[in-house]
């Protein structure tokens, strides 16, 4: 259906619907109609079920390969009945872990659309064949005429013929917390959303009045039905961890395979021990060696080892009050270098507070922000100790009132709710005011008269309190209060006031005129009440700033480089006044604007755009991939149906916890439980932190991978042995490396982590810089394994070299750990978890060698205290040479960062 429906007159959108709002559809022409368009729903097609979101834990390149090692592993068992049947489970066991842990933390799955689906109300009252019936909304159908009223919640696009003071709640659309006034006239055809005055949307909600429409756009063509399509055809790419971590997978797998290859054939033609064999048996025997070599190789502890991390940083994160949906998104808010926020809630505390009254043409400055009710009034930045001409102005904003204060909230309308706070500080309480005055009459708001009136009995007869739009009651009003007299409300005096207006306005204010006028007799008809007015000046409110907004973001951008881009549903002069406030600089566009602007037009101007302003749902994604184009990793905040798909494009979703809708959640990648923007700061410091811990302990992991890779390579081409089994490499990664690892991924922040630039955190985890010192530590630290194990062969036998090189690997890899670390602005005593780890891993090792059980299962033995003295000797001369290297190594030109910068 087409979307230009709020440009037309009632007249013709009745002819183009073939419909009689008297009359209805007739239930013949209702059911054809149901056939042609079909049910008022959306299909919730793309949900993820519990088994699909498991089976998805398998695609990372890294367990891919685990996998294919653990099938060659049992199947090389089953043919030679060997231990690689045990080697195989183990593998398996890894991987199965691996998909628990990343399943636990994501079986919240994304149901985007089936929130989306309980947006739009259950049943509609319609009038079909001039009758009126309620029907379920599944069955609404283009052309039919639908009834509403007060606490409905629309279910389909209407185009309203009938409205009667009619104010609809569409923040869950449009993300503004101000209700809308609707009337039954045509708008202009480049109307935002928010401007689309003659039009109610499926999912909004009808705050007062009542009124009646045309069906327009049902199920996936209504407005909350492309937001649906929107949601679900929103692409999400890989996180810069992710595409790192698939390539690092790829890279090792090819490693693998052609070391394999290498050991097979030195296997095959060299190994003197096979060559008397048949030429089948020493093909199997020479590939059982090359694939044991392979599966060893492979950092199995590393993908465990990242899901354990990145779990660990969203708990720490959920202490901060931002909770994780997906554990991709904790490393991914570590290199965020753009954030769009949202305005009104986020940005701005989403409450309206009155900041300024015009009264005499003086102004008076309101002091406190949201429905507190304790504050100052100041003038000419004097505070105000007598308030007796203020008082008028504020008992009309009080008594011509619907809304109530609630315990530090208010319930009704915002505006409304605000007047009444900025009576309270001024010691005016609502129940007192009614009582001296209790209200008689009531004339609603409507948007033709744009402006509502209440009268209220008082001692001397009756009182008339009326507050609007200011040129509305300007129009109404014959004289003007000055000083406590009332004169002639002259035209020039009208032209001070209306430009009195217009200055507030440019302040982002919104602004209301008061009047009022005593008589003796009630007036019970319009004209007799809204006419001869007495104007008692301006009350001019906004939804204030966050008091600590403005610190924040110039610490974002200034101390740690980010950007922040305000994205807002609101008009563009409140949009720059609010930036303006909170320190975002930049220029700003309206969505009508940008409308008229390719995507490749767009994009040459988005580096430059900071406000975004009047803005709907495909606006933002158009914002989103033009960020993106540019090679930001962009972050997006917000709280509305009409924030889900950016949400979801983004390469970070956040959505606020307390007053974000549940589609805006299930979109999410990270959810605000407090609402606070400084949650988003706190989760991207936290993410900076994991991204820093995943470079140390790949650092770790892959270093120790090296030396005992070159170790058992050198180890077969020059003796002709396996110096250590694949048993126990698989151990000594899986265990010995594997808790340190674990604990280093529990590592707090860097002291200082936030004053970093974005770029920091965004390069490769594994730098050329890095590549070259783990191919140097790992060479020595394989020299000296091969060493031992040499001396010991010569000396003892197989059995005791192979013991000794395996105490040698585990305590060298235990000072390469201390080494890396020690290049961090961290404590020691900061990570006890990782000491509890080290020391741990040693006596595990100490229990292999030396309980009987564990030393026959793994077949290893007690060593002597000769080669104790010479491992603990060759540790802290590497550690000293591993000092050296890398202070040398920053030195150098290579990766131009510091080593703490990995």
């Amino acid at each position: 259906m087409s979307q230009e429906f709020h440009k037309q007159t009632v007249r013709a959108v009745s002819s183009r619907l073939e419909v009689t709002p008297e009359n209805g559809l007739d239930n013949q022409e209702a059911q054809k109609r149901l056939e042609q368009y079909g049910p008022n729903t959306f299909d919730a097609t793309h949900t993820i079920s519990a088994w699909r979101l498991f089976l998805n834990q398998f695609k990372d390149v890294l367990i891919i390969v685990l996998l294919v090692a653990a099938v060659i592993s049992l199947g090389l068992g089953i043919i030679e009945s060997d231990g690689s049947i045990k080697e195989g489970v183990l593998i398996f066991a890894i991987v199965l872990a691996i998909a628990i842990v990343g399943f636990l933390n994501e079986y919240k799955a994304e149901r985007t659309v089936e929130a989306l689906r309980n947006l739009v109300g259950h049943t509609a009252r319609v009038r079909r064949g001039g009758e009126i019936r309620d029907i379920e909304s599944s069955r609404l159908v283009p052309g039919d005429l639908v009834l509403f009223q007060e606490g409905e919640k629309a279910a389909a696009d209407i185009r309203l013929t009938t409205v009667n003071s009619l104010e609809v709640d569409e923040s869950s659309l449009t993300g503004e917390s101000m209700p809308v006034s609707k009337q039954t006239e045509p708008v202009e055809e480049a109307a935002a959303l928010g401007d689309q005055s003659d039009m109610l949307f499926s999912g909004t909600f009808v705050n007062t009045g009542s009124g009646e429409g045309l069906v327009v756009a049902t199920g996936e063509n209504s407005q909350i039905g492309q937001i649906a399509g929107m949601v679900d055809t929103a692409e999400q790419d890989l996180t810069p961890m992710q595409k790192k971590l698939d390539r690092l997978g790829r890279r090792i797998g090819v490693g693998v395979l052609f070391i394999s290859i290498i050991v097979f054939i030195i296997i095959f033609l060299a190994d003197a021990q096979i060559q008397e064999a048949g030429l089948l048996h020493r093909l199997v025997l020479a590939f059982t060696a090359a694939v044991a070599l392979a599966v060893a190789a492979i950092p199995e502890g590393l993908a465990f080892v990242v899901r354990i991390s990145l779990a660990l940083g969203a708990r720490r994160m959920a202490g901060r009050n931002a909770l994780v949906r997906k554990l991709s998104a904790v490393e991914a808010l570590g290199s965020t270098d753009t954030i769009c926020s949202d305005k009104t809630g986020t940005l701005t505390r989403g409450e309206m507070t009155v900041r300024e009254i015009r009264v005499n043409g003086q102004s008076y400055q309101v002091e406190g922000s949201g429905y507190k009710t304790e504050g100052a009034f100041y003038w000419n930045k004097r505070q105000l100790n007598d308030l007796g001409k203020l008082k008028p102005i504020l008992k009309i904003g009080l008594l011509c009132n619907n809304a109530a204060l609630a315990d530090e909230g208010i319930t009704g309308d915002p505006t409304e709710g605000a007047l009444l706070v900025s009576a309270a500080k001024a010691g005016i309480t609502p129940e007192q005011a009614n009582q001296a005055e209790p209200r008689v009459n009531e004339i609603p708001f409507s948007s033709a008269r744009k402006m509502m009136s209440t009268v209220h009995q008082t001692e001397d007869g009756y009182a008339v309190y009326t507050k609007g739009s200011p040129e509305a009651v300007l129009d109404k009003a014959t004289h003007i209060l000055i000083n406590g007299q009332e004169q002639q409300l002259t035209e020039e005096r009208k032209q001070d006031i209306l430009e009195q207006n217009q200055t507030m306005s440019l302040q982002a204010l919104r602004v209301l005129g008061f009047a009022y006028k005593q008589v003796k007799t009630r007036p019970d008809d319009q004209e007799a009440i809204e006419s001869k007015l007495v104007f008692a000046g301006l009350q001019g409110m906004m939804d204030p700033p966050r008091t600590e907004i403005k610190e924040v973001i110039n610490r974002v951008s200034g101390e740690s480089g980010m950007r922040v881009i305000m994205v807002t549903g609101d008009h563009i002069d409140t949009a720059r006044a609010i930036a303006s406030e909170i320190g975002i600089e930049g220029e700003a566009i309206s969505g009508t604007e940008l409308d008229e602007l390719t995507q490749e037009a767009f994009e040459d101007k988005a580096e430059n755009i900071a406000i975004y302003a009047r803005v709907n749902p495909e606006h933002k994604i158009r914002i989103v991939r033009a960020l993106k184009k540019h090679g930001h990793q962009v972050a997006v905040t917000g709280d509305g149906v009409n924030d889900a798909p950016a949400i979801k494009a983004a390469d970070i979703g956040v959505a606020m916890g307390i007053t974000g809708s549940d589609v805006s959640k299930e979109a999410a990648d990270l959810i605000l439980l407090d609402d606070q923007f400084l949650t988003i700061v706190a989760a991207v410091e936290e993410g900076r932190g994991i991204f820093d811990n995943v470079r140390k302990f790949v650092n770790y992991l892959l270093s120790a991978n090296i030396a005992e890779v070159l170790a058992v390579f050198f180890g077969v081409v020059v003796f002709q042995n396996l110096i250590l089994t694949a048993v126990h490499l698989l151990f000594i990664n899986i265990v010995t490396d594997g808790l340190p690892a674990i604990a280093l991924g529990s590592d707090p922040a860097e002291r200082g982590i936030m004053k970093y630039l974005p770029h920091r955190f965004q390069g490769s985890i594994i730098n050329t810089k890095l590549w070259i010192e783990m191919f140097i530590f790992g060479a020595l630290m394989s020299v000296i394994v091969l060493v031992q194990f040499a001396y010991n062969l010569d000396a003892s036998g197989l059995g005791a070299a192979m013991s000794s090189a395996f105490v040698a690997m585990v305590v060298l890899e235990m000072v390469r750990l201390v080494n890396i670390r020690s290049d961090f602005r961290i404590g020691w005593l900061s990570n006890p978890w990782l000491l509890v780890a080290i020391a741990s891993s040693l006596g595990i090792v100490l229990a292999v060698l030396y309980v009987p059980l564990l030393s026959g299962l793994f077949e290893l033995a007690p060593i002597s205290s000769g080669n104790w003295l010479y491992i603990g000797g060759s540790a802290a001369v590497l550690f000293v040479i591993m000092r050296t290297v890398r202070s040398v190594l920053k030195r150098l030109s290579l990766g131009q960062q510091s080593a703490a910068s990995y």
